[in-house]
């Protein structure tokens, strides 16, 4: 008996060498058909992004801090959904589900850093929207490129100073079950239950830096717009007009961190919660912000979308 149980042991240890993503569960025999429109999406996620960042970087017209904040929100994105692309696209065509525990190591650290950077550039976005409206006459001297640069810096390392160490947490463990993870790529609150040791240090971790991260600038979008709604208000209605250009950023806001806070609950909390509803938020989270913040800006900013006409135009 002791030499069998020994055996389970030994081979499920073995297995700890992969992970196995999933796709659509249920729906295998079509996977190769649901391709088609993961497709499209990074495609026009891809090609929408490209664009608007060649005409701004093209465009000295465009080179304002509003612009400037969103070639930062267009290459996260870009980021976002190159990162995922692999993976996901090589389960729906190939059925190729295996993922090395290193391989999935790098690909979390990459999604969670972009998320978290994602998650800085909207409140830079937000703060630039209140020094435009607040100071429109100093917005240019107070958001110089210089300035913006190093707000843009910040953004970065701290994203990245506080995700470095997720993948050594999760190296140090043992995994010893199934190991199929929830999604078609690497989360870190996915890839953290298949351990079998004590993963209490990387719940508390994880935590803390959500809150530190999304939570503090989630706090700081909403005080940027308590301000902003505060200025509208007290000065004259012709500032009503400028109010506009928040609207594609309120559009992003939303579309980043709801399907964002709902993954994370449910990833916590939501243990009796259907797997299509995670799969579904899942790709919702890293697919629909890089597939709608082209088309929401393209659509709301008439000097970005009088430059895209003019360049199919030509």
């Amino acid at each position: 008996m002791l030499k069998a149980s020994s055996r389970v042991v030994g081979i499920s240890k073995g297995r700890s060498s992969v992970f196995l993503l999933t796709g659509i569960p249920g729906q295998e025999d079509v996977h190769l058909w649901i391709s088609v429109p993961f497709c499209l999406v990074y495609v026009i996620s891809i090609v929408g992004n490209s664009v608007i960042l060649f005409i701004i970087k093209t465009d000295q017209t465009l080179h304002e801090p509003m612009f400037i904040f969103l070639s930062m929100l267009v290459i996260t994105d870009l980021g976002l959904s190159i990162s995922t692309i692999p993976t996901t696209l090589g389960i729906l065509l190939f059925n190729s589900r295996e993922i090395s525990l290193d391989a999935c190591f790098s690909q979390l650290f990459f999604i969670d850093s972009l998320s978290y950077i994602e998650s800085s550039v909207l409140f830079l976005m937000a703060f630039d929207r209140f020094i435009a409206l607040s100071n429109p006459l100093r917005y240019a001297s107070i958001l110089t490129p210089l300035r913006i640069a190093k707000m843009g810096l910040v953004a970065v390392l701290r994203s990245v100073v506080l995700i470095f160490p997720l993948p050594f947490l999760l190296k140090r463990f043992r995994y010893c079950r199934a190991n199929v993870l929830s999604h078609s790529y690497c989360l870190h609150q996915d890839v953290m239950k298949m351990a079998c040791s004590d993963i209490t240090v990387n719940i508390i971790y994880g935590l803390s830096i959500k809150l530190l991260t999304v939570g503090l600038d989630l706090l700081l979008i909403f005080l940027s717009y308590v301000m902003i709604l505060k200025t509208v208000l007290s000065v004259a209605s012709h500032y009503v007009r400028a109010l506009n250009t928040c609207v594609s950023h309120l559009c992003a806001v939303l579309l980043f961190y709801t399907p964002m806070i709902g993954l994370s609950v449910i990833h916590r909390f939501g243990k009796g919660s259907p797997p299509l509803l995670q799969i579904l938020l899942g790709y919702i989270y890293l697919l629909v912000p890089p597939l709608m913040n082209p088309i929401v800006y393209s659509v709301k900013s008439k000097h970005l979308r009088a430059r895209i006409i003019r360049v199919f135009i030509k």
